[in-house]
């Protein structure tokens, strides 16, 4: 055994090497730091056509995001007694390896002019996004992959997650600020099918769910915190700027306000726990802010931020008594963190409810902001129902990516 664990650190020793070598050479070869006066990083098609100015270090919101890449995804797989402190480990090196492989795969696709990758902080915002979603895809395989797959894991989930992106949000020119498709289902989905891909039947089912929430919950804690202060500044990081009131962080806090409300309500009634475990909060958020990726910052109301914050927060207790023993039993998928609850069914919910906004959306309603949601419509060279119907194919695009990419990967 202890053979066997010397052989996978040094290969994961050698890869982290080889890696990083490839990584200094490429962006020694394309990167450059993008002038501070450009307002290029990203094209009109990526609905960024006033939001693209570089955001700055020292803007509070990259750094909200940047943090909560670091802790409410690195602290996700904490809670799990086995796996806690080393998955905190390796969820640093993941996000260090993807921060820089994210810069250059979406450099390489959004802004590579005269075969120079411009680099900004807004470059820095986007690999954040990419290493959520990362991050998501390996706490479904948590238990199934060592730190050496897991980084293989990461270098071919960057590369499909910023092509997922690119035809979403460029191509297609969908608009998912806070990352409901492109963050949460792509991330949950692609980590589901390499857990499924990787099955293992003699897994001990009971040592399996035992193994969840019986410690110490400080890393559920912190993670829960980091939530509820940086979540807010993780989907507005991409969204309207100065220009008027903070939709995007508004709709997230009520979203999360009633998600948590809901978990309580429901929890006691399904477990015969008195006590709620602050894994189940954590959850709560997650889902709560997953639902407002996508519709965020659209005119969602407060009212509509809480319904939908609420039945997002239904899902998780929901999902882990009835819908996590199916997909273990009949369907052979090993779901290590939940990350179907948490971020997959709460994501699409999210993208449906993005489309139904896109589909209700007037420029009356709008105002000087229809230019800056949907840029292609206050162009005039698309209708509100062409808008609506490219949000509604951008859910079956993203699962079919997903799908086929983790399949693959696994």
């Amino acid at each position: 055994m202890p053979r066997g664990a010397s052989t996978v650190g040094l290969r994961l020793s050698g890869l982290c090497f080889l890696l990083q070598i490839l990584l200094i050479i490429l962006f020694a070869a394309f990167a450059r730091y993008s002038p501070e006066s450009s307002s290029s990083s990203c094209s009109q098609q990526l609905n960024c056509s006033q939001r693209n100015q570089d955001l700055g270090f020292r803007d509070p919101r990259f750094r909200g995001v940047h943090l909560q890449a670091l802790l409410g995804f690195g602290l996700l797989v904490a809670f799990l007694s086995r796996y806690g402190p080393g998955s905190v480990a390796t969820s640093i090196l993941l996000v260090a390896f993807s921060i820089q492989w994210g810069v250059l795969i979406q450099g390489f696709l959004y802004s590579f002019p005269n075969g120079k990758i411009q680099v900004g902080a807004q470059s820095m915002v986007r690999a954040d996004f990419c290493t959520a979603a990362v991050l998501i895809s390996t706490g479904a395989a948590l238990g199934r992959v060592n730190p050496l797959q897991r980084l293989l894991l990461a270098l071919l989930g960057v590369t499909l997650f910023s092509l997922n992106e690119y035809v979403l949000l460029s191509l297609m020119g969908v608009s998912d600020s806070g990352g409901s498709l492109t963050v949460h289902t792509f991330g949950a989905y692609f980590g589901l099918m390499v857990s499924r891909i990787l099955h293992q039947p003699h897994v001990d089912k009971r040592e399996e769910q035992q193994d969840m929430g019986h410690q110490p919950n400080i890393f559920a804690v912190v993670g829960t915190i980091s939530l509820w202060i940086f979540w807010p500044s993780f989907t507005s990081a991409t969204t309207v700027g100065d220009t008027g009131e903070p939709w995007a962080a508004l709709n997230t806090y009520f979203s999360l306000a009633a998600s948590t409300l809901a978990t309580f309500i429901l929890s006691p009634v399904l477990y015969e726990e008195s006590t709620l475990r602050m894994v189940q909060l954590q959850d709560a958020a997650l889902a709560g802010v997953a639902v407002m990726g996508m519709a965020g910052e659209m005119l969602v109301t407060p009212f509509g931020a809480l319904s939908a914050g609420f039945l997002a927060g239904l899902i998780p207790p929901l999902g882990f008594r009835f819908l996590t023993p199916f997909l273990r039993s009949r369907l052979k998928i090993q779901d290590t963190c939940g990350v179907h609850n948490v971020h997959g069914l709460p994501g699409i919910l999210g993208s449906l409810l993005g489309t139904l906004l896109v589909a209700l959306a007037t420029a009356d309603a709008y105002g000087a902001r229809l230019e800056l949601v949907f840029p292609l419509v206050a162009q005039g060279s698309r209708t509100i129902a062409d808008q609506a119907l490219c949000h509604l194919s951008a859910l079956p695009i993203t699962l079919l990516l997903a799908t086929l990419g983790g399949s693959l990967t696994g």
